[in-house]
């Protein structure tokens, strides 16, 4: 893939403000340049940016029917009624369940002798599919439960609502995605997008908007708020793999809950952090997206999300230890398919002759397996950069799949153009789910590319590295590293830094490495100061370094430890001869 690149270039206020920001904090320029990129503007926000503080948080009350939602739930817990919690099957899903169910189970036990009933459910993927059933409600019923809290679902669900209300059942409704046209008649609806609701973040995950209800009944009880701390380390989950911007909110919350995972994680997660092979104490940010988020996500794909809630609230380590290696073999069950379904997409792809001319990629088989398509819709965007929808077949004629976009198009926007063709979808900028009539599949291709062709940019069509600073080498030392580390935690709307160092040569041993020697071990100097890293997949720059010809590196900055010894490290994201730029 050819990467453009786009470096920052700050205004001359922006200017000012880093050079004010260098003087009062006594930092480096680089270190000012990162924060003004940022957004900051003074000391007082850097200093809150670097060190995030719980009474940051917004006030609960300030949500649109939390008095409501906050009477209901009291009413509940007084009066001894059965509680069903109502989860969707994905991490968010799950994080949200396991910690709504925590809260309340620590509740009831330091209630007494007021006591109430607790439940949870999780629907099936394949038979019920997302959001709220028509099963999961007549389950609420069979098990006489008069409260339903659904989380990371229920924005849409209107008719199952008002079902829901013709059995006697109440609902309280925690989600984040974009609503409707017509918000359900429940008891209370918790979602900071609704246009009536004046929270000032926006970008909560589900479980984030299952926490602040905790928060306010926590806060309208006079209870301690302490108790919802270790809480924190499911919204952690839940925010490093919704792919939820990491700022504001969402940035306290992530680091507290990041700080409770490596200093007294739940059993559960301790478990799955063993079967992950991470290291007790040092887990980032990134072992939640790409170790621990994956395999929670594999209960719901390959099996049921109740694996992964049953995980997350035990307290028993040897129960614990069990569910653990299970969830994992899940994990390594969906990526056997994954990879499969991935192969055979390609190869639908390469041999339609209209995809070459496309701005979309729509792709459609009927035995593909549901619990896959959007991790292999996301495989095919990294591969052709295009919004891509993936479709697998239900029942009785439906097909379903999932949606990836790229950077700055809104896929949500371009599904819903097409939403007189489909029988649901939901979802948001980035990433949607979706599903349809086969008869209609043709015209929704059609009319789907018509929106892609004339909306997406041209910017938007291949994929861009945002640079945030040239660095010398001589820049990249042990206390830049640590004031990196500052910054953290990375994720979306706060992103790992990404720099440019040019006229690098190769120093001594620029190598390649891998299997089948496909990636690219580098070392190389300034002539000056020299550093090592690894290019993933640039085995072809090789040559060009060893005969010493220079080259510009954009890349990350990580720590790499061997044989006891730790040293700052590139990772590169893309290479190009100096001669090209």
């Amino acid at each position: 893939m050819t990467y453009q690149w786009n470096i920052r270039h700050l205004t001359a206020i922006e200017q000012e403000i880093q050079s004010r920001l260098e003087t009062e904090l006594n930092i480096s320029s680089v270190t000012a340049r990162l924060l003004v990129v940022r957004g900051i503007q003074t000391a007082e926000e850097a200093r809150a940016f670097v060190r995030p503080s719980l009474d940051k948080l917004h006030d609960p009350f300030l949500m649109k029917d939390m008095d409501k939602a906050v009477e209901r739930l009291h009413q509940a817990i007084t009066q001894g009624e059965k509680i069903l919690i109502y989860g969707d099957y994905d991490v968010d899903g799950t994080t949200a369940v396991a910690l709504m169910y925590r809260f309340l189970q620590n509740l009831a036990s330091n209630l007494s002798p007021l006591t109430f009933n607790l439940d949870y459910y999780i629907p099936d993927r394949y038979t019920e599919g997302y959001g709220v059933s028509t099963q999961g409600i007549d389950y609420a019923a069979e098990q006489g439960c008069k409260l339903v809290i659904t989380l990371d679902c229920g924005i849409k669900a209107v008719e199952k609502i008002a079902y829901a209300a013709e059995k006697g059942i109440d609902v309280i409704v925690c989600d984040h995605h974009t609503p409707g046209d017509t918000i359900p008649q429940a008891v209370a609806v918790l979602n900071m997008k609704r246009s009536d609701c004046p929270y000032p973040y926006k970008d909560l995950s589900g479980c984030g908007v299952g926490f602040k209800l905790a928060q306010a009944y926590t806060q309208r009880y006079d209870l301690p708020f302490e108790n919802l701390i270790p809480l924190l380390q499911l919204l952690a989950m839940s925010i490093a793999s919704d792919i939820v911007p990491i700022q504001g909110e969402n940035r306290i919350l992530a680091s507290f809950g990041i700080r409770q995972l490596n200093a007294e994680p739940f059993t559960g997660l301790s478990a799955i952090m063993s079967v992950a092979s991470i290291e007790p104490k040092k887990l980032t940010i990134s072992d939640l997206v790409y170790k621990i988020g994956p395999r929670i996500n594999a209960c719901g794909r390959m099996k049921s999300g109740r694996d992964a809630v049953q995980l997350l609230i035990t307290d028993d380590a040897t129960f614990a230890k069990k569910q653990a290696e299970e969830v994992n073999q899940h994990n390594n069950d969906r990526k056997d398919f994954d990879t499969e379904t991935t192969k055979e997409a390609l190869q639908i792809l390469q041999e339609d002759p209209n995809f070459a001319n496309s701005c979309s990629t729509v792709v459609y088989a009927p035995h593909w397996h549901k619990g896959v398509v959007g991790i292999v819709a996301s495989r095919l965007t990294e591969t052709y950069y295009r919004p891509t929808i993936v479709l697998t077949a239900e029942e009785n004629g439906i097909i379903s799949g999932s949606a990836r976009s790229v950077g700055g198009f809104d896929i949500y926007s371009a599904i819903d153009s097409c939403h007189d063709l489909l029988t649901n979808f939901g979802g948001h900028k980035y990433a949607a789910g979706l599903s349809m009539n086969i008869k209609d599949l043709p015209e929704f291709q059609r009319r789907f590319e018509t929106y892609v062709a004339a909306h997406i940019l041209p910017d938007q069509q291949q994929p861009t590295l945002h640079i945030e600073a040239e660095l010398q080498l001589s820049d990249i030392t042990p206390s830049f590293y640590s004031v990196l580390r500052h910054l953290e935690p990375f994720g979306p709307g706060n992103p790992r830094p990404l720099f440019i160092s040019r006229n690098l040569i190769n120093h001594r041993d620029t190598r390649a490495v891998g299997k089948n020697r496909e990636h690219l071990r580098l070392d190389v100097t300034d002539r000056q100061y020299a550093i090592t890293g690894i290019a993933f997949g640039k085995a072809d720059m090789e040559m060009h370094l060893r005969s010493g010809l220079p080259v510009d590196i954009c890349y990350e900055l990580d720590e790499n430890t061997f044989n006891n010894r730790t040293t700052i490290q590139m990772m590169v994201q893309d290479i190009k001869p100096c001669s090209t730029n």
